[in-house]
């Protein structure tokens, strides 16, 4: 057994012996987990992807005289912020759109340009532009505003993401005939195309099934910067369909994050148009998982053929909620390019960047190692199996509602 401290007084000292997920399943086929639980303190993970569940905080600053912001209206490069919080807090969303932008009024619509946009900019150091309406109180006079804002002159800017890094997730297919337009792509019909959307063996929570080291307080690489790990993200479902050893075969547990945009970096934030489905946000994560005994040893050593996912038709079962898998592939034969599914060939598709995954378990790894990164002890774990928690649909919370 180690603990968290012990390691981190290994990385201070330079005497931490640290991989990358893909490294860990090499040692550990040379060494054996035992070997490899003594010889490794930190394994390093990393995933980039589309993550719509996610945004920005901004203090814009008080304006002279001063406005009430909360409670009117912000738009940011013409994209509506949410003011609902204090007279200078708004908070921006990934998805948000531009109130004129046609959606899918022409279908498919192009989504160009969105909140997510926005936040890149932003990170990129540009000026975005701010144009807000108030009704004026005494002690916020001012009714309407427009200026220019960027990180050097904002209080405060921060991402706060209520669901990141799936633990695991579908792989779409299309058994209609027609071609469909989805938050995973676009899906050719007749089961033609099969897109998939994660990291597999470099995926962050893969690699801690048990969330026996990723909790509440956990230090992360967020967006190119230092983040942490908030609480469990919306929709986090620890008691998905898994293994006898306990490794998700379904979608599970999620995490909210947070990390300071100022410090963040571009490369591993970006804007992204969905086609006929609106704007997401490409989000970089990693997280170092520290090698506490054998068990997490064997954990962070699994590769893409010890995680299996569920084909999943978004053609009819999933937009009408059927419960329904009409089969089971694990992420080898995903990135081989072809699945077989009722004997039948089908290509497979990628929307998430297992290069820019490598990059960012890579450059986590490097941190460590040079001692400016330092692991933390969570504060508290993420729900795990035990918690029995189970996901709530409206028309089971208000019956009759659909």
């Amino acid at each position: 057994m180690k603990t968290i401290d012990e390691i981190n007084e290994k990385i201070k000292s330079g005497k931490a012996v640290v991989v990358t997920a893909e490294e860990m399943v090499e040692i550990t086929k040379d060494k054996g987990t035992k070997k490899a639980a003594d010889y490794v303190d930190v394994v390093t993970t990393g995933t980039f992807g589309p993550m719509c569940s996610s945004g920005m905080f901004i203090n814009l600053g008080h304006s002279k005289p001063r406005i009430k912001i909360g409670g009117g209206k912000c738009l940011l490069n013409d994209v509506p912020a949410y003011t609902g919080i204090a007279a200078v807090d708004v908070y921006l969303g990934a998805t948000a759109i531009p109130e004129d932008d046609p959606r899918n009024m022409v279908y498919p619509g192009a989504f160009k340009y969105g909140g997510a946009h926005v936040i890149e900019e932003f990170i990129s150091g540009k000026n975005i532009r701010l144009v807000s309406t108030a009704y004026g109180t005494d002690c916020y006079p001012r009714k309407h505003i427009e200026t220019y804002i960027n990180k050097e002159t904002v209080n405060e800017a921060y991402l706060y993401n209520p669901r990141n890094a799936y633990q695991n997730y579908n792989v779409a297919v299309n058994l209609s005939k027609k071609v469909i337009y989805t938050y995973m792509g676009i899906v050719r019909p007749h089961m033609h195309s099969a897109n998939y959307c994660s990291a597999g063996q470099l995926s962050p929570l893969l690699k801690d099934p048990k969330y026996k080291t990723i909790g509440i307080g956990t230090r992360i690489f967020l967006g190119g910067g230092i983040g942490y790990v908030a609480w469990n993200g919306t929709q986090h479902n620890p008691c998905a369909q898994r293994s006898p050893d306990g490794l998700p075969r379904a979608g599970a547990g999620t995490i909210a994050v947070v990390g300071d945009a100022k410090a963040m970096n571009s490369s591993y934030i970006k804007g992204a148009s969905f086609v006929g489905y609106g704007v997401s946000m490409f989000v970089g994560l990693g997280i170092p998982i520290p090698v506490l005994d054998e068990e997490m040893a064997y954990f962070t050593s699994r590769s893409d053929e010890d995680f299996w996912a569920q084909v999943v038709d978004y053609g009819n079962d999933y937009p009408n909620r059927i419960p329904k898998s009409i089969g089971e592939v694990n992420y080898a034969q995903l990135k081989s390019g072809k699945i077989i599914i009722n004997g039948k060939e089908v290509p497979t598709y990628p929307i998430s960047s297992y290069s820019k995954a490598v990059e960012i378990a890579t450059t986590l790894k490097d941190w460590i190692k040079s001692g400016t990164f330092l692991l933390t002890n969570p504060v508290m774990p993420l729900p795990g199996v035990e918690s029995g928690i189970k996901l709530n649909t409206l028309e089971e919370n208000i019956p009759g509602i659909l």
